[in-house]
């Protein structure tokens, strides 16, 4: 089977592309406290170096999309990206957090090595614009709503501005109430963009809304998923990890438990050894 070339893209100093290894993305839902934090970067900073697998720290500032308003959202825009700064000092890690509207772009792109233009967010072309005009890279997950080939057109958007810094992510399609089903043959298809493609193991084995004042989830899937999207050729994993998700103040019931993050990596590096990409770099 032929593979489509993808663009590499560098997000401080790990490389997206790469046919020969994956890059995770890993770290609370959202930031917690200062201690939590740090923690969580530590110790999965730790693991990431043991398996020579290159590592984003993820975590939200600000949750803005939440299914009760009394849910916990995180210390917000200025005190959040003061915190993941440190982390990216301290752990020398590249950071990704979410943005939300125009007004938190300039200054997130400051600290934040990766914009993400969140799932419900991913047809906001004004958002999406602001975000490639920083130059930053951006990671754009596709909408519950879209199909892989309608990321096409946010692609070209970025790409009008000169930016080609783009990642797409996979996390599901809704299929009825409350679910979501994961189509693997988004990858190539989105990989035929020329864009690396990251699949999001946790936020995939979501049920939105399933607890009625937040969301459920099948954690016990995500090795699953994770696994077939590592045959399937993503460049990237992202999860969700917590050290106690039955405490997790965000997306607890979806997250994956921190002890168990390395031995599923190491099964996952497995599948990558016999099943390596084949392909070529695009370099326009």
């Amino acid at each position: 089977m032929s593979v489509s070339p993808v663009r590499l893209v560098k997000a401080g100093d790990v490389t997206f592309g790469s046919p020969d290894q994956f890059v995770l993305i890993a770290g609370p839902c959202v930031i917690e406290s200062e201690s939590s934090l740090l923690r969580h970067a530590e110790k999965i900073s730790e693991i990431a170096r043991d398996l020579e697998i290159p590592y984003v720290f993820k975590a939200s500032y600000d949750k803005a999309n939440r299914s009760s308003l009394t849910s916990y959202r995180g210390p917000g825009l200025k005190e959040g990206l003061q915190l993941l700064a440190k982390v990216k000092k301290e752990f020398h890690v590249p950071i990704l957090s979410d943005v939300h509207n125009l007004g938190e772009v300039e200054q997130a792109s400051e600290v934040l090595d990766i914009l993400q233009v969140p799932a419900f967010l991913s047809r906001q072309t004004d958002l999406i614009v602001a975000c490639a005009q920083t130059g930053k890279v951006v990671n754009v997950k596709k909408g519950q709503f879209l199909s892989p080939w309608d990321m096409k057109n946010i692609v070209q958007k970025i790409l009008a501005f000169g930016n080609h810094n783009i990642l797409l992510t996979e996390r599901g399609v809704t299929f009825g109430y409350q679910n979501l089903v994961s189509d693997f043959r988004s990858i190539p298809i989105m990989r035929s963009f020329g864009c690396p493609v990251i699949f999001d193991a946790t936020h995939s084995v979501q049920i939105p809304g399933g607890l009625g004042h937040a969301s459920g989830g099948q954690a016990e899937f995500i090795p699953t998923l994770a696994r077939c999207a590592v045959a399937a050729g993503c460049d990237s994993l992202f999860m969700e990890v917590h050290e106690q998700p039955e405490k997790a103040l965000s997306d607890g019931p979806n997250n994956l438990r921190l002890s168990d993050l390395k031995e599923l990596l190491t099964v996952l590096k497995e599948i990558r050894r016999v099943a390596p990409l084949t392909q070529g770099i695009l370099t326009e």
